[in-house]
């Protein structure tokens, strides 16, 4: 397996799961969050306050393209790196696109403590969320290769369901775009 990308909402588990499984797979992780954050020295609030959310996905482009270009990588991406064409293109083309679902409760239970989000720092996040998903789940389902939604696992389970799935496609199973994995 050369490389795996996770993309999702915010609140999927994307890191969280991303970490499990990059050490499952043998890979190395990024999360171009966090990857944006040690570069910069500052944490994502201050660059959105300071530069705009133009000024922060210009860095998660470059970040991106620099991490996707490498080999045997599992990258967690920000919720919102499929805004940008030439970032699909860098995920399409590098290695295999898994989509974390989330609902919009799973979001904001996950979320309900988080201060760190710029997005979703608002006194109604149910409405933001919603707006956002609007806006990036076509992105999302356009761009999988393999659909995982939430469901009442534990991080353990899901890392090992979308492991077998990874492995079995990976080793000669059926090379299936945009399967769904709703068992």
């Amino acid at each position: 397996m050369s490389n795996v990308f996770l993309i999702g909402p915010m609140g999927s588990g994307k890191t969280t799961i991303g970490q499990k499984l990059a050490l499952r797979l043998g890979l190395d992780f990024h999360d171009t969050d966090q990857e944006i954050q040690d570069r910069t020295g500052v944490n994502i609030s201050l660059i959105f306050e300071i530069e705009g959310e133009e000024g922060f996905r210009e860095r998660e482009s470059r970040v991106l393209n620099e991490l996707t270009a490498a080999d045997q990588v599992l990258i967690a991406t920000g919720g919102g790196a499929v805004l940008r064409e030439c970032n699909r293109k860098w995920l399409r083309e590098r290695g295999v696109v898994i989509y974390l679902q989330a609902s919009i409760e799973q979001q904001l239970s996950r979320l309900r403590q988080d201060k760190s989000r710029p997005l979703i720092q608002l006194q109604d996040r149910q409405a933001k969320l919603i707006e956002l998903a609007k806006q990036r789940e076509p992105l999302y389902a356009e761009l999988a290769d393999f659909t995982f939604p939430a469901r009442n696992r534990s991080v353990d389970q899901s890392v090992e369901r979308i492991s077998d799935v990874l492995q079995k496609n990976h080793s000669g199973g059926t090379n299936t775009t945009q399967a769904n994995t709703n068992d």
